[in-house]
């Protein structure tokens, strides 16, 4: 399993939000490289990436920030959030970005997912963000009308590798990941799985282990201290 502790950028910051609220932001750190700086300290080897800006609004918004972070690390970094066309793609993979992930896109424009998939293969993951069972779009803000199983079944049709799932009742909260979703998506679904939102602690993590989930983000547990990430190697 593979550990991703997660950056979100809104105006250059790091910051949490609860169950996708942009009106429940945390500010954590000013300056995300030093964030990077304790993950290198940590021995962690991947990380994920939110542009929440431009998730909100539909474009990329934090373009210096994240060149920044990618100059200053040699560690895998994937990155969403607002990106929605080849040309945003094309910038982001020729900054030595490592995986670049679609959202909304995904979900609105299939052409340019296809396109993505042919042309960038598994450099490309999508993330479907759930609420009540059903995709939600536009930072969290809108409900596709799509459930979850329908769409993984599209998603592996088109060819994606990677599908990185986040439970909007329970990002933020901490307050327990939804361990009885992954487990059936896992069991249903033969496509590389991260699971996100609501890991709130070591047991968490070895439990979705425990049932093959391939990746972790961990988010706000970090940046409250009730996760060492320099231990979770060793579950």
């Amino acid at each position: 399993m593979k550990i991703f502790p997660a950056i979100d950028i809104y105006e250059g910051s790091c910051v949490r939000l609860e169950k996708g609220d942009y009106n429940k932001m945390k500010i954590y750190n000013n300056d995300p490289v030093s964030v990077i700086r304790d993950f290198e300290s940590k021995g962690v080897k991947y990380v994920h990436l939110v542009d929440l800006e431009g998730a909100k609004f539909g474009c990329p918004k934090n373009k210096d920030t994240i060149k920044r972070i990618r100059n200053s690390t040699k560690l895998f970094l994937e990155l969403g959030g607002g990106i929605r066309t080849i040309d945003s793609i094309d910038e982001y993979l020729s900054m030595g970005i490592d995986r670049i992930i679609l959202g909304t896109s995904a979900v609105e424009d299939k052409s340019l997912l296809q396109t993505a998939i042919n042309k960038y293969g598994s450099k490309v993951a999508i993330a479907v963000d759930i609420k009540d069972g059903f995709v939600q779009t536009k930072g969290w803000l809108e409900n596709a009308g799509i459930t979850i199983t329908s769409f993984l079944d599209e998603m592996i049709k088109i060819g994606v590798k990677t599908i990185i799932v986040t439970d909007i009742s329970k990002d933020g909260m901490l307050s327990g990941t939804n361990i009885d979703l992954y487990k059936s998506l896992k069991n249903s679904f033969d496509i590389e799985i991260t699971a996100s939102g609501g890991i709130t602690s070591a047991l968490d993590v070895k439990r979705l282990k425990e049932i093959n989930i391939d990746n972790v983000i961990i988010g706000k547990a970090y940046y409250e201290g009730l996760i060492d990430l320099s231990s979770l190697e060793q579950l």
